[in-house]
């Protein structure tokens, strides 16, 4: 069965504790810790290798897209549901039934420049309903449709 087309998301984070640097510094990166059970659905039942990932910054001076990554694993069960010491166990969380999923996600450069919130919020009718900016929306996992992909990576040659 042939694969479904390549598929793209946005995945935030804050730079104080996972910033595009330290994806580029280490090049792979267990995306883990995440806590809410629809952005843990997506990666775990749509999310596959070789889809293309936003990196956002969020709670940052500038919250905006700084990156591209590529979800670089098929999922599998975080490991920090299950490490008592971690800020993210699940106690109700077992090896053989694991509550919380990630995929390992990959450097693949930095954007020439960010593309704020602020921008995104300028371009809302172009992007027609972009999950990021519905009112509300907090998840740190989110879809993009190609449509919204390719209108974004083309915002990065304009001036903001």
């Amino acid at each position: 069965m042939p694969r479904p087309a390549r598929q793209y998301w946005l995945m935030k984070s804050e730079p104080e504790e996972f910033s595009i640097d330290d994806l580029e510094r280490v090049g792979t990166e267990p995306w883990s810790g995440v806590r809410n059970y629809q952005a843990r659905n997506f990666m775990w039942k749509q999310m596959r290798p070789g889809d293309g990932v936003f990196f956002y910054h969020s709670n940052a001076a500038v919250p905006g897209i700084v990156g591209l990554a590529t979800v670089a694993s098929a999922p599998y069960p975080d490991p920090t549901q299950f490490d008592p010491a971690s800020d993210y166990y699940d106690a109700r969380s077992t090896r053989e039934a694991p509550r919380w999923w990630l995929v390992d996600v990959g450097f693949e450069r930095r954007l020439s420049r960010t593309i704020s919130l602020d921008e995104l919020r300028r371009h809302a009718a172009a992007l027609d309903d972009f999950a990021l900016l519905r009112r509300g929306n907090r998840l740190s996992v989110l879809p993009v449709s190609a449509a919204q992909w390719n209108y974004i990576l083309d915002l990065e040659t304009q001036a903001p």
